[in-house]
Protein backbone atom coordinates (compact mmCIF):
# COMPACT_ATOMS: atom_id res chain seq x y z
CA UNK A 1 0.00 0.00 0.00
CA UNK A 2 1.03 3.58 -0.82
CA UNK A 3 2.21 5.67 2.06
CA UNK A 4 0.47 8.85 1.73
CA UNK A 5 2.15 12.19 2.40
CA UNK A 6 0.98 15.34 4.30
CA UNK A 7 -0.64 16.40 0.80
CA UNK A 8 -2.57 13.19 0.94
CA UNK A 9 -1.07 12.11 -2.77
CA UNK A 10 0.56 8.86 -2.77
CA UNK A 11 4.03 8.53 -3.53
CA UNK A 12 3.51 6.53 -6.48
CA UNK A 13 1.66 9.72 -7.75
CA UNK A 14 3.72 12.04 -6.63
CA UNK A 15 6.77 10.93 -8.05
CA UNK A 16 4.85 10.27 -11.30
CA UNK A 17 3.73 14.30 -11.37
CA UNK A 18 7.43 15.08 -10.60
CA UNK A 19 9.12 13.20 -13.64
CA UNK A 20 6.32 14.83 -16.00
CA UNK A 21 7.13 18.38 -14.46
CA UNK A 22 10.83 17.73 -15.04
CA UNK A 23 10.28 16.52 -18.38
CA UNK A 24 8.42 19.32 -19.34
CA UNK A 25 10.52 22.26 -17.74
CA UNK A 26 14.01 20.44 -18.80
CA UNK A 27 15.00 20.51 -15.29
CA UNK A 28 16.90 17.07 -14.20
CA UNK A 29 14.98 15.05 -12.31
CA UNK A 30 18.01 14.22 -10.13
CA UNK A 31 18.58 17.62 -8.85
CA UNK A 32 22.13 18.62 -6.63
CA UNK A 33 19.74 19.61 -3.31
CA UNK A 34 21.62 22.36 -1.05
CA UNK A 35 22.14 19.66 1.33
CA UNK A 36 22.67 16.87 -1.08
CA UNK A 37 20.49 14.38 0.53
CA UNK A 38 17.50 12.27 -0.43
CA UNK A 39 16.03 8.91 -0.12
CA UNK A 40 13.75 7.00 -2.53
CA UNK A 41 12.66 3.23 -3.25
CA UNK A 42 15.49 1.95 -5.50
CA UNK A 43 12.85 -0.30 -7.78
CA UNK A 44 10.35 2.77 -8.40
CA UNK A 45 12.22 5.67 -10.37
CA UNK A 46 13.35 5.52 -14.02
CA UNK A 47 16.21 6.59 -15.51
CA UNK A 48 15.57 10.80 -14.97
CA UNK A 49 15.94 13.01 -17.78
CA UNK A 50 19.81 14.30 -18.63
CA UNK A 51 21.11 11.20 -16.41
CA UNK A 52 22.18 8.09 -17.80
CA UNK A 53 21.29 4.81 -14.99
CA UNK A 54 23.02 1.97 -14.50
CA UNK A 55 23.00 -1.27 -12.32
CA UNK A 56 25.75 -3.00 -10.62
CA UNK A 57 25.20 -6.90 -12.33
CA UNK A 58 24.61 -8.27 -9.55
CA UNK A 59 22.23 -5.93 -8.83
CA UNK A 60 20.45 -5.89 -12.20
CA UNK A 61 18.14 -8.81 -11.30
CA UNK A 62 16.33 -7.48 -8.40
CA UNK A 63 15.97 -3.91 -9.96
CA UNK A 64 14.81 -5.35 -13.36
CA UNK A 65 17.48 -3.50 -15.26
CA UNK A 66 19.91 -4.64 -17.67
CA UNK A 67 23.30 -5.61 -16.90
CA UNK A 68 26.27 -3.31 -17.44
CA UNK A 69 27.11 0.43 -15.98
CA UNK A 70 25.84 3.77 -17.28
CA UNK A 71 27.06 7.38 -16.31
CA UNK A 72 26.69 11.18 -18.30
CA UNK A 73 28.51 13.72 -17.80
CA UNK A 74 25.84 16.76 -17.91
CA UNK A 75 27.69 19.98 -19.56
CA UNK A 76 25.10 22.48 -18.01
CA UNK A 77 26.26 25.64 -16.25
CA UNK A 78 27.58 24.97 -12.55
CA UNK A 79 26.24 27.06 -9.64
CA UNK A 80 26.20 30.89 -9.70
CA UNK A 81 29.08 32.59 -8.50
CA UNK A 82 29.40 34.37 -5.08
CA UNK A 83 31.01 33.87 -1.46
CA UNK A 84 31.07 31.14 0.27
CA UNK A 85 29.10 33.01 2.85
CA UNK A 86 26.51 34.84 0.46
CA UNK A 87 22.93 33.32 -0.69
CA UNK A 88 23.94 31.74 -4.13
CA UNK A 89 26.02 29.30 -3.53
CA UNK A 90 23.68 26.12 -4.04
CA UNK A 91 23.58 24.51 -7.10
CA UNK A 92 21.06 25.11 -9.79
CA UNK A 93 22.55 23.75 -13.60
CA UNK A 94 20.39 22.60 -15.88
CA UNK A 95 20.18 18.83 -17.80
CA UNK A 96 21.89 18.17 -20.67
CA UNK A 97 20.39 17.65 -24.01
CA UNK A 98 19.37 14.32 -24.23
CA UNK A 99 17.91 11.84 -21.60
CA UNK A 100 17.15 7.83 -21.17
CA UNK A 101 19.73 5.30 -20.49
CA UNK A 102 23.07 4.92 -21.92
CA UNK A 103 25.25 2.17 -22.27
CA UNK A 104 24.13 -1.12 -20.76
CA UNK A 105 26.68 -2.94 -22.09
CA UNK A 106 29.24 -4.91 -19.72
CA UNK A 107 32.20 -2.74 -21.72
CA UNK A 108 30.87 0.74 -19.62
CA UNK A 109 29.17 3.37 -21.21
CA UNK A 110 29.18 4.98 -24.42
CA UNK A 111 30.75 8.23 -25.24
CA UNK A 112 29.43 11.39 -23.64
CA UNK A 113 28.31 14.51 -26.47
CA UNK A 114 31.04 12.82 -28.94
CA UNK A 115 33.81 13.69 -27.00
CA UNK A 116 34.19 12.20 -23.85
CA UNK A 117 34.11 9.19 -22.38
CA UNK A 118 32.97 8.07 -18.57
CA UNK A 119 33.86 4.68 -17.83
CA UNK A 120 32.60 2.71 -15.03
CA UNK A 121 33.94 -0.71 -14.05
CA UNK A 122 34.02 -3.79 -10.93
CA UNK A 123 31.40 -4.21 -8.20
CA UNK A 124 33.64 -3.75 -5.02
CA UNK A 125 34.91 -1.11 -5.59
CA UNK A 126 32.90 0.45 -8.57
CA UNK A 127 35.95 2.73 -10.28
CA UNK A 128 34.50 5.31 -12.69
CA UNK A 129 36.94 7.84 -14.71
CA UNK A 130 35.39 10.79 -16.90
CA UNK A 131 38.60 12.25 -19.03
CA UNK A 132 37.57 15.79 -18.40
CA UNK A 133 40.06 18.60 -18.17
CA UNK A 134 41.08 20.41 -14.92
CA UNK A 135 38.16 22.36 -13.21
CA UNK A 136 35.60 22.24 -10.68
CA UNK A 137 32.83 19.13 -11.14
CA UNK A 138 30.14 18.64 -9.42
CA UNK A 139 28.82 15.09 -8.95
CA UNK A 140 25.58 14.06 -8.10
CA UNK A 141 25.14 9.67 -7.28
CA UNK A 142 22.52 7.56 -6.71
CA UNK A 143 23.67 5.22 -4.00
CA UNK A 144 21.81 2.00 -3.13
CA UNK A 145 20.35 -1.44 -4.77
CA UNK A 146 18.31 -4.32 -4.24
CA UNK A 147 20.49 -5.63 -1.09
CA UNK A 148 21.62 -3.45 1.49
CA UNK A 149 24.59 -1.00 0.57
CA UNK A 150 27.40 0.71 2.05
CA UNK A 151 29.48 3.26 -0.16
CA UNK A 152 32.03 5.14 0.88
CA UNK A 153 33.56 7.79 -1.97
CA UNK A 154 36.68 8.81 -2.57
CA UNK A 155 38.22 11.09 -5.49
CA UNK A 156 41.39 11.72 -7.47
CA UNK A 157 44.14 10.78 -5.13
CA UNK A 158 42.78 8.82 -2.56
CA UNK A 159 40.36 12.01 -1.48
CA UNK A 160 37.74 11.25 1.28
CA UNK A 161 34.43 12.90 -0.39
CA UNK A 162 31.73 10.91 1.35
CA UNK A 163 31.62 8.43 4.62
CA UNK A 164 30.45 4.89 4.58
CA UNK A 165 26.65 5.76 3.60
CA UNK A 166 24.41 2.77 4.26
CA UNK A 167 21.14 1.87 2.34
CA UNK A 168 18.68 -0.63 2.77
CA UNK A 169 17.55 -3.05 0.67
CA UNK A 170 15.37 -1.77 -2.08
CA UNK A 171 16.19 2.13 -1.19
CA UNK A 172 18.58 4.88 -2.70
CA UNK A 173 19.97 8.28 -1.26
CA UNK A 174 21.18 10.93 -3.60
CA UNK A 175 24.71 12.26 -2.38
CA UNK A 176 26.22 15.10 -4.04
CA UNK A 177 29.62 16.90 -3.98
CA UNK A 178 31.84 19.08 -5.54
CA UNK A 179 35.56 17.86 -6.96
CA UNK A 180 38.19 19.77 -7.81
CA UNK A 181 40.34 18.05 -10.91
CA UNK A 182 43.92 19.39 -11.49
CA UNK A 183 46.96 17.92 -12.65
CA UNK A 184 49.30 16.66 -11.03
CA UNK A 185 45.73 15.54 -9.21
CA UNK A 186 47.58 14.74 -5.45
CA UNK A 187 50.68 16.56 -3.63
CA UNK A 188 51.27 19.55 -6.16
CA UNK A 189 55.34 17.99 -6.45
CA UNK A 190 54.63 14.07 -6.31
CA UNK A 191 53.39 12.16 -9.78
CA UNK A 192 51.01 13.42 -12.06
CA UNK A 193 48.64 10.79 -11.68
CA UNK A 194 45.77 10.19 -13.75
CA UNK A 195 44.49 12.49 -16.03
CA UNK A 196 40.72 13.58 -15.51
CA UNK A 197 38.44 12.84 -12.58
CA UNK A 198 38.72 9.25 -10.96
CA UNK A 199 36.02 8.37 -8.94
CA UNK A 200 36.24 5.23 -6.70
CA UNK A 201 32.88 3.61 -5.03
CA UNK A 202 34.33 1.39 -1.51
CA UNK A 203 32.92 0.56 1.21
CA UNK A 204 32.22 -2.52 3.02
CA UNK A 205 29.24 -3.10 0.33
CA UNK A 206 29.37 -0.55 -2.33
CA UNK A 207 26.73 0.28 -4.30
CA UNK A 208 25.74 2.49 -7.23
CA UNK A 209 22.63 2.85 -8.83
CA UNK A 210 23.01 6.33 -11.22
CA UNK A 211 26.12 9.00 -11.53
CA UNK A 212 26.07 12.31 -12.89
CA UNK A 213 29.12 14.57 -13.37
CA UNK A 214 28.31 18.73 -14.29
CA UNK A 215 31.26 20.99 -14.82
CA UNK A 216 31.02 24.05 -12.22
CA UNK A 217 33.63 26.29 -12.95
CA UNK A 218 32.11 29.11 -10.68
CA UNK A 219 31.95 27.16 -7.69
CA UNK A 220 33.81 28.43 -4.31
CA UNK A 221 36.96 26.72 -3.34
CA UNK A 222 38.24 26.43 0.27
CA UNK A 223 42.07 26.12 -0.73
CA UNK A 224 44.86 24.36 1.73
CA UNK A 225 48.32 25.59 1.84
CA UNK A 226 50.51 23.34 4.23
CA UNK A 227 52.82 20.08 4.16
CA UNK A 228 52.83 16.83 5.04
CA UNK A 229 49.95 16.56 7.78
CA UNK A 230 47.51 18.41 5.48
CA UNK A 231 48.10 17.11 1.69
CA UNK A 232 46.38 14.45 0.15
CA UNK A 233 48.62 11.58 1.19
CA UNK A 234 49.83 9.18 -2.12
CA UNK A 235 49.37 5.86 -0.18
CA UNK A 236 48.43 4.15 3.23
CA UNK A 237 48.61 4.07 5.92
CA UNK A 238 49.15 7.50 5.91
CA UNK A 239 46.45 10.45 5.41
CA UNK A 240 46.29 14.17 5.97
CA UNK A 241 43.25 16.34 7.77
CA UNK A 242 42.77 18.10 4.09
CA UNK A 243 42.80 14.71 2.42
CA UNK A 244 39.51 14.20 4.61
CA UNK A 245 37.96 17.64 5.09
CA UNK A 246 35.83 16.78 1.92
CA UNK A 247 33.91 14.43 3.42
CA UNK A 248 32.30 17.49 5.81
CA UNK A 249 31.49 19.75 3.00
CA UNK A 250 28.14 19.61 1.03
CA UNK A 251 27.93 19.96 -3.08
CA UNK A 252 28.35 23.38 -3.88
CA UNK A 253 32.39 23.90 -2.38
CA UNK A 254 35.41 22.12 -3.47
CA UNK A 255 38.20 21.81 -1.47
CA UNK A 256 41.54 22.21 -3.61
CA UNK A 257 44.42 20.62 -1.35
CA UNK A 258 47.97 22.23 -2.50
CA UNK A 259 49.28 20.93 0.56
CA UNK A 260 52.89 19.32 -0.44
CA UNK A 261 55.21 16.92 2.05
CA UNK A 262 58.09 18.64 3.72
CA UNK A 263 57.34 21.95 2.90
CA UNK A 264 57.71 25.37 5.44
CA UNK A 265 56.70 28.77 5.22
CA UNK A 266 59.37 29.75 2.84
CA UNK A 267 59.32 27.19 0.65
CA UNK A 268 55.74 27.30 0.08
CA UNK A 269 56.26 30.93 -0.78
CA UNK A 270 58.58 30.30 -3.35
CA UNK A 271 58.20 26.90 -5.19
CA UNK A 272 55.81 28.03 -8.29
CA UNK A 273 53.75 24.68 -8.13
CA UNK A 274 52.28 25.81 -4.28
CA UNK A 275 51.39 29.11 -3.42
CA UNK A 276 51.83 31.14 -6.29
CA UNK A 277 49.36 28.41 -8.10
CA UNK A 278 47.32 28.50 -5.37
CA UNK A 279 47.15 32.43 -5.74
CA UNK A 280 46.91 32.57 -9.36
CA UNK A 281 43.43 30.34 -9.29
CA UNK A 282 41.89 32.45 -5.86
CA UNK A 283 38.42 34.53 -6.87
CA UNK A 284 36.70 37.14 -4.61
CA UNK A 285 35.14 34.98 -1.50
CA UNK A 286 37.60 31.65 -1.74
CA UNK A 287 39.27 30.45 1.30
CA UNK A 288 42.79 29.62 1.95
CA UNK A 289 43.54 27.76 5.01
CA UNK A 290 47.07 28.38 5.73
CA UNK A 291 48.88 25.16 7.96
CA UNK A 292 53.07 25.69 7.55
CA UNK A 293 54.71 25.25 10.72
CA UNK A 294 56.21 21.53 10.77
CA UNK A 295 58.87 22.29 8.61
CA UNK A 296 59.62 25.77 9.63
CA UNK A 297 62.36 23.63 12.16
CA UNK A 298 64.89 26.84 12.07
CA UNK A 299 63.09 29.82 10.69
CA UNK A 300 63.61 32.80 12.64
CA UNK A 301 60.95 34.67 14.07
CA UNK A 302 60.99 37.73 12.11
CA UNK A 303 61.03 35.87 8.43
CA UNK A 304 57.94 33.45 9.94
CA UNK A 305 56.00 36.16 10.22
CA UNK A 306 57.22 37.61 7.14
CA UNK A 307 56.08 34.60 5.20
CA UNK A 308 52.98 34.74 6.89
CA UNK A 309 52.18 38.21 6.02
CA UNK A 310 52.99 37.79 2.71
CA UNK A 311 50.55 34.85 2.08
CA UNK A 312 47.49 36.90 3.90
CA UNK A 313 48.28 39.79 1.90
CA UNK A 314 48.34 38.60 -1.53
CA UNK A 315 45.08 36.29 -0.92
CA UNK A 316 43.33 39.60 0.12
CA UNK A 317 44.67 41.23 -3.07
CA UNK A 318 42.88 38.82 -5.24
CA UNK A 319 39.57 39.33 -3.09
CA UNK A 320 40.18 35.55 -1.21
CA UNK A 321 39.94 35.03 2.88
CA UNK A 322 43.45 33.73 4.53
CA UNK A 323 42.69 31.81 7.48
CA UNK A 324 45.68 30.89 9.49
CA UNK A 325 46.08 27.61 10.88
CA UNK A 326 47.94 26.72 13.23
CA UNK A 327 49.94 23.12 13.28
CA UNK A 328 48.66 19.76 14.74
CA UNK A 329 50.39 18.55 17.89
CA UNK A 330 52.96 16.11 17.70
CA UNK A 331 52.16 12.80 20.20
CA UNK A 332 55.26 13.90 22.28
CA UNK A 333 53.88 13.18 26.05
CA UNK A 334 55.35 14.16 29.66
CA UNK A 335 55.38 11.71 32.19
CA UNK A 336 52.72 13.63 33.54
CA UNK A 337 50.04 12.82 30.51
CA UNK A 338 49.97 16.19 28.91
CA UNK A 339 51.96 17.86 25.85
CA UNK A 340 53.28 20.68 27.29
CA UNK A 341 56.58 20.96 25.82
CA UNK A 342 58.41 22.29 22.70
CA UNK A 343 58.38 19.26 20.78
CA UNK A 344 54.44 18.63 20.90
CA UNK A 345 53.68 22.45 20.52
CA UNK A 346 56.41 23.19 18.19
CA UNK A 347 58.49 25.75 19.61
CA UNK A 348 61.23 25.15 17.19
CA UNK A 349 65.28 24.99 16.97
CA UNK A 350 65.82 28.69 17.83
CA UNK A 351 63.41 28.86 20.38
CA UNK A 352 60.36 30.31 18.21
CA UNK A 353 56.93 29.39 19.37
CA UNK A 354 55.37 29.09 16.14
CA UNK A 355 51.43 28.79 17.45
CA UNK A 356 52.42 31.41 19.60
CA UNK A 357 53.23 34.04 16.46
CA UNK A 358 50.98 32.67 14.57
CA UNK A 359 47.80 33.66 16.83
CA UNK A 360 49.35 36.78 17.04
CA UNK A 361 50.14 37.75 13.74
CA UNK A 362 46.24 36.74 12.84
CA UNK A 363 45.08 39.08 15.86
CA UNK A 364 47.57 42.20 13.77
CA UNK A 365 46.43 41.43 10.60
CA UNK A 366 42.51 41.50 11.68
CA UNK A 367 42.65 37.36 10.22
CA UNK A 368 40.49 34.43 11.30
CA UNK A 369 42.22 31.99 12.71
CA UNK A 370 41.98 27.87 13.75
CA UNK A 371 43.71 27.17 16.61
CA UNK A 372 44.24 23.60 15.39
CA UNK A 373 47.31 23.24 17.97
CA UNK A 374 45.00 23.74 21.09
CA UNK A 375 42.28 21.46 19.61
CA UNK A 376 44.48 18.54 18.14
CA UNK A 377 46.25 19.08 21.80
CA UNK A 378 42.95 18.82 23.85
CA UNK A 379 41.73 15.47 21.36
CA UNK A 380 45.18 14.18 21.89
CA UNK A 381 45.27 14.45 25.80
CA UNK A 382 41.67 13.56 26.01
CA UNK A 383 42.69 10.14 24.66
CA UNK A 384 45.83 9.73 26.74
CA UNK A 385 49.36 8.27 25.57
CA UNK A 386 47.89 4.60 24.72
CA UNK A 387 44.68 5.35 23.11
CA UNK A 388 46.11 8.24 21.18
CA UNK A 389 48.14 6.17 19.25
CA UNK A 390 45.19 5.30 16.89
CA UNK A 391 45.56 8.90 15.88
CA UNK A 392 48.94 8.99 14.35
CA UNK A 393 50.79 6.01 12.58
CA UNK A 394 53.02 5.39 16.08
CA UNK A 395 51.63 1.54 15.60
CA UNK A 396 52.86 0.94 12.05
CA UNK A 397 55.99 3.84 11.64
CA UNK A 398 56.65 4.54 15.46
CA UNK A 399 55.88 7.55 14.34
CA UNK A 400 54.19 10.97 16.10
CA UNK A 401 53.84 13.04 13.48
CA UNK A 402 52.03 12.30 10.38
CA UNK A 403 48.13 10.98 11.18
CA UNK A 404 46.20 7.91 10.60
CA UNK A 405 43.21 8.13 8.77
CA UNK A 406 41.14 7.94 11.67
CA UNK A 407 43.28 10.85 13.35
CA UNK A 408 42.89 12.89 10.03
CA UNK A 409 39.31 12.56 10.05
CA UNK A 410 38.59 13.58 13.41
CA UNK A 411 41.16 16.60 12.93
CA UNK A 412 39.54 17.36 9.39
CA UNK A 413 36.19 17.56 11.80
CA UNK A 414 37.64 19.89 13.94
CA UNK A 415 38.79 22.23 11.64
CA UNK A 416 35.47 22.36 9.59
CA UNK A 417 33.36 22.96 13.33
CA UNK A 418 35.48 26.08 13.64
CA UNK A 419 35.33 27.18 10.12
CA UNK A 420 31.40 26.79 10.74
CA UNK A 421 31.29 28.26 14.19
CA UNK A 422 33.38 31.46 13.08
CA UNK A 423 31.11 31.70 9.83
CA UNK A 424 33.23 31.69 7.30
CA UNK A 425 31.20 27.95 5.82
CA UNK A 426 27.91 28.17 5.85
CA UNK A 427 26.04 25.70 8.12
CA UNK A 428 24.21 24.54 4.80
CA UNK A 429 27.35 23.41 3.75
CA UNK A 430 28.48 21.19 6.31
CA UNK A 431 27.98 17.64 6.21
CA UNK A 432 27.06 15.95 9.46
CA UNK A 433 27.87 17.07 12.65
CA UNK A 434 31.68 17.53 13.02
Amino acid sequence: MNRRARGGLPRRVRTALLMALTAATGLSALPAQAHGDAAGPASRSGPAPGVDVGVAPSDAAGLGAEGGFGSRLDPGPGPGSGSVLGSGVGPGSRSGPGSGPGSRSGSGPGPIHGTVRGDCAGTAPVVCHFALPPGTYEVTALLGGATAGRTAVTAESRRSVLAETATAPGRTVRRGFTVDVRDPEGEPTGPVGSPGLDLRFGGAAPLLAALRVTPAPRAPRLFLAGDSTVCDQAAEPYSGWGQQLPRYLRQGISVANYADSGEGSQSFLDNPALFPAVEARVRPGDLVLVQLAHNDKQTRADVYRANLTAMVERVRERGGRPVLVTPVVRRWFNTDGTLANGTALHVNGLGVDLPAEMRALAARLDAPLVDLTALTRRRVEERGPEASKALFLYDEKRDNTHTSERGATEFAALVVGELRAQGLVRASLVRGAP
